[in-house]
């Protein structure tokens, strides 16, 4: 009788399993990252501060972000662009040409305001 309970507890336990899983992936966003973003195991999640919430940038405006941090940024690879929860309206995180990893803080017209260089490779 033991084994029909494990058996019937581990059949339990995957529908469990599964079940989560696609919750999750129908949870994400359509357009979550745009195509110059690394994927989606090296995203983050949101970060928060100052009461706020970043959002992940996608279509005309994560572009934009993207296009304005590539061209004062040669050779860099875009990980992820969002909203900036410290100032800023917009911030990209990249890894540069010689491997070291950046934020690059933007306003609302797109102007880079500042740049956060990360010492860790």
């Amino acid at each position: 009788m033991k084994s029909v309970q494990n058996v019937a507890a581990g059949a339990a336990l995957t529908a469990a399993l599964a079940g989560g899983g696609m919750y999750l992936a129908m949870a994400a966003p359509d357009g979550a990252a745009t195509s110059t973003t690394l994927s989606a195991s090296h995203q983050k999640g949101s970060h928060r501060a100052n009461g706020i919430t970043e959002q992940q940038l996608t279509g005309d405006t994560a572009a934009r972000v993207e296009a304005a941090v590539k061209a004062a940024n040669p050779g860099a690879t875009i990980v992820r662009v969002e909203t900036d929860a410290e100032g800023a309206a917009y911030e990209a995180h990249i890894r540069k040409a010689d491997g070291t990893s950046a934020t690059v803080k933007l306003d609302a017209s797109f102007n880079i305001t500042g740049t956060e260089t990360d010492k860790r490779r």
